[in-house]
C-alpha cells in the first residue's frame, strides 16, 4: 500500500508532495528512493526509519502498517500535531480505544477500508438492515488473497458490525464466525462472518439478507489496490481541515 499511495501522490496529485517515506527499523528498503520503489521513477526521497523527524516535516500522515504499529504512530502523530490516516486492520478494542485518545488532540481518520465504494456499501448494508427488519437472517462473506494475515477481514468484522447495531445485539455475543458439523438450526440473533483465502484476490465482500422466498446480496469487489491508496489521498486532504477528534470514511463522504 505505501508504494501503491507513494506512486499515486508522485504521478497524479498535483497538489500534493511527499514530505517522508517510513519504514520499520531493520527494514532491507531503508536508504531506496521511494518514488524509484514505488515505480514512478526517483523523487529525491529515502526511505528512513525516523518517523518523529518525518512529522516534524509533514502537514499529513497516512498509515497502513499493523495494529501494534498504528498506534504507535498515531501516538507520534498526536505529539507532533500532525493528522493521520489509518488504514491498517486487525485493531482490537483496546488498540482502537487507545488511537481514540490520540484523536483528542489531533483530527484522525480511522477505516478498516478505504475504498469509497465499501463505505458506500457500509450505508446500504445499515439502510438494508432497517427496511428489511428483523426477518431476514444476514451473513456475509469474505475473500482475500492466501497472503493475508488477520481473519475475518477489518471490512467484514466492519460490515458485521453495522448489522449488529442496526438489530440491538452484541457482534461478540452473535457473531458465528465458523460452522461444522451438525450445528442444529440456524438461530435468528445469529450474524455470520465467513472468511475465505485464495490465490491473489484483492478484496470481496458479500452481504447476504435471506427472508423466506427471497434473497438480497449487496457485494463489492476491489480490482486493484489502487482504490485503496485514492480513498487514503481522499481521506488525507480532508482530515487536514478537521478540528480534533476520530472519524473515519463515511465522515471524509459525507453519507453518515
Amino acid at each position: 500500500m505505501g508504494r501503491v499511495i507513494t506512486r499515486l501522490i508522485l504521478t497524479e496529485c498535483s497538489d500534493l508532495s511527499l514530505a517522508s517515506a517510513v519504514e520499520a527499523p531493520g527494514s532491507s528498503l531503508l536508504g531506496r528512493d521511494a518514488g524509484e520503489l514505488s515505480g514512478a521513477g526517483e523523487c529525491g526521497v529515502a526511505i528512513n526509519d525516523d518517523l518523529e523527524g518525518a512529522l516534524r516535516g509533514a502537514d499529513v500522515a497516512i498509515d497502513f502498517t499493523a495494529a501494534d504499529a498504528s498506534v504507535k504512530n498515531a501516538k507520534a502523530a498526536a505529539e507532533a500535531e500532525v493528522p493521520i490516516v489509518i488504514g491498517s486492520t486487525g485493531l482490537s478494542r483496546e488498540q482502537r480505544e487507545e488511537i481514540a485518545r490520540c484523536g483528542e488532540k489531533i483530527p484522525i481518520v480511522l477505516a478498516p477500508n478505504m475504498s469509497v465504494g465499501v463505505n458506500l456499501l457500509f450505508k446500504l448494508v445499515r439502510d438494508a438492515v432497517r427496511a428489511l427488519g428483523p426477518d431476514y437472517d444476514v451473513e456475509i462473506v469474505e475473500i482475500h488473497h492466501r497472503f493475508k494475515k488477520d481473519a475475518p477481514s477489518g471490512t467484514a468484522v466492519r460490515l458485521g458490525e453495522i448489522v449488529a447495531e442496526e438489530k440491538g445485539l452484541s457482534l461478540e455475543e452473535h457473531g458465528v464466525f465458523g460452522r461444522k458439523g451438525f450445528t442444529g438450526e440456524r438461530k435468528k440473533e445469529e450474524i455470520g462472518l465467513m472468511t475465505l483465502r485464495a490465490g491473489d484476490v484483492v478484496g470481496e465482500h458479500t452481504v447476504v439478507f435471506g427472508g423466506l422466498g427471497e434473497r438480497v446480496e449487496l457485494t463489492h469487489r476491489a480490482h486493484t489496490r489502487e482504490t485503496f491508496a485514492r480513498g487514503a489521498i481522499r481521506a488525507a486532504r480532508w482530515v487536514v481541515n478537521q478540528s480534533p477528534g476520530l472519524y473515519d470514511m463515511q465522515d471524509v463522504l459525507n453519507i453518515r
